[in-house]
């Protein structure tokens, strides 16, 4: 099954698209070309199939299942006893009415598959992606172009098999995300270059991709280097990732997570269990544990092992998956803070983790297998860390890289940049209050923290939502404050606890005014117009990746600052 070209859709809601053209001020327009056209378009013929195969697979297992007792009898005649439905089909001559329900329902299926495919359309203009399906109850989805947060490119194992991909646009909020399930992986691929250079701004297009002939050995040849490369890229060399995660390091840190250590204790607990009383039933709580940390341990080894960052011309790629695969793309300005952890067992290796709040929710069964898609960096030495960081930041200037080095560090110095803790906090920080503190730049917020479970949180200042002080009756006592920087909801809390007051009220006024000028500043939503405006920065770009264009600093919607200094 190649990848079949979409055609366009008729469309009888509204004027074409080249009339809207000939009515729209004579500015320069946005080239659009391939599926981006404005026209409807549909998906993969094979649509249907590839969501609907659970449930064939399930009706499979149901008729196998019911014919299990002439299977048995096939090879051990006599051997099983009571009746089979098949013998009562033959026996009372409903052969024939048996065959013409199969069939029949045979019919259906396809028949409405085909209506699925035919009613599922799509279409791409210079403002939004709009995706209608439904048969009976009709639904109309629509991403615009300004709000997307990233757009992730799917393969499961078996869609993958036929040269299959599923495009994911990611927008703020729970069930927001537009899905385009599936097309060829060429299409897909393809559309989302389309789709990020036209929310980037970019008006001259790019051209479509050449139609290839169709043949058996391309078929074959497609899919096995769809199997061996990272990413599909027709048009563009693949990006050569910054970091690579070896095997040994990707075990060694799942064997050094608490969950690891806690399903040992659970095995060994069992064990003296059982042999202090006797009790064998103890294993019927232990092995459904057992399978579920396996399962658990497999997918998350599975996900990281092919994992791959990049930067692109539309922002950072990251791609991970072994068998079912995932390419996500997040444009400039996406991401709204990041936290560097190290846990405690990996100190001695010298490993951290990289993981980030964003405003979308991707269906985690869509693209990374019910993993949370929060995790930027699954382990890393230091270098791996500020090579992320530069990707993620590429606005930051050589006096914040120098922060988040002094951040890394296992405590905190007078003059290294950060607002420490005073020595009356540790009665309330026994261990980290040396390096409790933070930093602030024009253009992000430095929190560092913890001394057992070590974390550097930082926050660009365009994505900052809001400020807060609290200081409640034990910090009125101690002249110790708690700053909060409110950005949206994930597993990074951007808080700061046991400060001196002053310093807090301090940093709550300063950033007060640098939440005002830094959203004044946000250009992201068309990156690619704001690196005319401002000229073309320095930006990370590997090897292997054509010439990049320049990513502006990323920035949000203008913040409104509060004050709860609670009394």
């Amino acid at each position: 099954m190649s990848d079949i070209p979409m055609q366009p859709v008729p469309d009888a809601s509204g004027p074409a698209p080249s009339e809207a053209a000939a009515i729209a001020p004579e500015v320069a327009p946005i080239v659009q070309t391939g599926l981006a056209d404005g026209e409807w378009h549909r998906l993969h013929r094979a649509s249907p199939l590839f969501k609907g195969g659970i449930a064939l697979i399930a009706i499979l297992g149901v008729v196998v299942a019911n014919l299990r007792e002439r299977v048995i009898d096939l090879f051990l005649p006599g051997y099983t006893e009571g009746d089979d439905p098949v013998d009562l089909v033959l026996e009372n001559g409903f052969l024939g009415w048996a065959l013409l329900a199969v069939a029949g329902l045979l019919v259906v299926l396809i028949i409405g598959f085909y209506i699925s495919w035919r009613m599922h359309t799509f279409r791409v203009t210079d403002e939004v992606v709009e995706v209608r399906s439904g048969i009976i109850f009709r639904t109309h989805r629509r991403a615009p172009l300004d709000r997307i947060q990233g757009i992730n490119i799917g393969r499961p194992f078996i869609p993958r098999l036929f040269g299959a991909s599923k495009l994911e646009i990611s927008q703020a909020g729970q069930d927001a995300n537009v899905q385009l399930a599936y097309l060829g992986s060429s299409d897909a691929n393809e559309l989302r270059r389309e789709i990020l250079r036209l929310a980037s701004g970019t008006r001259e297009g790019r051209a479509a991709a050449q139609a290839q002939t169709a043949g058996v050995e391309r078929f074959i040849d497609a899919r096995v280097q769809e199997f061996l490369a990272p990413e599909i890229s027709d048009n563009d060399a693949p990006p050569e990732s910054i970091v690579r995660i070896g095997i040994g390091r990707l075990i060694g840190s799942m064997l050094l997570s608490m969950s690891t250590f806690v399903l040992i204790a659970v095995i060994i607990g069992s064990i003296v269990a059982i042999a202090i009383t006797g009790e064998l039933s103890i294993l019927f709580g232990v092995i459904p544990a057992l399978i579920g940390f396996g399962s658990f341990w497999l997918q998350r080894f599975t996900r990281s092992l092919r994992y791959s960052i990049a930067g692109t011309r539309d922002g950072v790629r990251i791609g991970y998956g072994l068998l079912s695969t995932t390419n996500e793309t997040l444009p400039p300005g996406r991401i709204h803070s990041i936290a560097v952890d190290q846990p405690i067992l990996w100190r001695f290796a010298g490993w951290w983790e990289i993981k980030v709040n964003r405003a979308s929710h991707a269906t985690a069964q869509s693209v990374s297998g019910g993993i949370a898609n929060t995790t930027i960096l699954p382990v890393g030495d230091e270098a791996d860390v500020m090579n992320v960081l530069r990707l993620l930041l590429p606005d930051l200037d050589d006096a914040a890289r120098a922060l988040i080095v002094t951040g890394l560090a296992p405590h905190g110095e007078t003059g290294d940049g950060y607002e420490n803790s005073p020595k009356r906090a540790a009665w309330l920080r026994w261990f980290s209050w040396r390096r409790n503190g933070f930093a602030v730049t024009p253009d992000a917020f430095f929190l560092r923290r913890g001394a057992i479970w070590r974390e550097l949180v930082i926050v660009p200042a365009p994505r900052v939502q809001s400020a807060a002080i609290q200081q409640g009756p034990v910090g009125r006592m101690a002249r110790l404050a708690t700053v909060h920087l409110h950005t949206v909801m994930g597993p990074i809390t951007a808080s700061l606890g046991a400060i001196d007051v002053d310093k807090a009220m301090e940093f709550f006024a300063d950033t007060s005014h640098r939440l005002v000028d830094a959203a004044a500043r946000d250009r992201s939503h068309r990156w690619a117009e704001a690196s005319d405006e401002l000229g073309a920065p320095e930006v990370l770009v590997t090897e292997a990746a054509e010439p990049e264009a320049s990513v502006p600093p990323a920035a949000p919607a203008a913040p409104r600052p509060e004050q709860d200094l609670r009394e």
